[in-house]
Formats: C-alpha cells, structure tokens, sequence
C-alpha cells in the first residue's frame, strides 16, 4: 500500500523560506516521476514542479527561480525549498506521482503567508 505523507508547512511572511518533505512508503520515489502538487484556497490544485527519475526537475513558471525540489534516494524523500515566498503560494501542498495517482493523494501540508 502506497503512502505518501507531507510536512513541514506552516505560516511565515512574504519572503520568508519554508522546507516541505515528503515521506514515502509502499512506492520508490527514486523511480518514479515525482511531483509538488498544490492547492490554494478556492482553486483547483495545480503542479508545482516535477522531479524526474534520473533527477531532472521542471517548475511551473509561477514558482521558477523560488522553489527547488530535490530527492533522498536512500531516505525514499522528497523536499520542496521555497523561498521568497508570496501570498500567493498560500496553498495546501501535496505529493504525489506525475500524473498524480487518485490513491496516493495524502492529507498534505497547509502552508500560508502572510503579506
């Protein structure tokens, strides 16, 4: 059974930084097209950024140049560094598989800033 569980989400102000991780179980992430995932409030969730098997990453232009995403193969993690953040990154950020798979989807983690 495949489990993935996020955190590190939280309030912080404009321009602050803010880690996410995402733990994995029942599933390889280091051989899976991986992705962050997030929803803000009112609005259909979106893809942040990918991270492919072999380590190449894609990012939304929205979040280019901010966000990096990067993998623990031998933790079986994955990690979103956000920085200078803007409200608008107000959102609940998931994990999951590219696409996302319906049964993967976790609780995810709320991360708000404020302006």
């Amino acid at each position: 059974q495949v489990q993935l569980v996020e955190s590190g989400g939280g309030l912080v102000q404009a321009g602050g930084s803010l880690r996410l991780s995402c733990s994995a179980s029942g599933i390889f992430l280091s051989i899976r097209t991986m992705g962050w995932y997030r929803q803000p409030p009112g609005k259909q969730r979106e893809l942040v950024g990918t991270i492919a098997r072999f380590g190449t990453t894609n990012y939304a232009d929205s979040v280019k140049g901010r966000f990096t995403i990067s993998r623990d193969n031998a933790k079986n993690m994955m990690y979103l560094q956000m920085n200078s953040l803007k409200p608008e990154d107000t959102a609940v950020y998931y994990c999951n598989t590219v696409p996302g798979d319906f049964g993967y989807w976790g609780q995810g983690t709320q991360v708000t800033v404020s302006s």
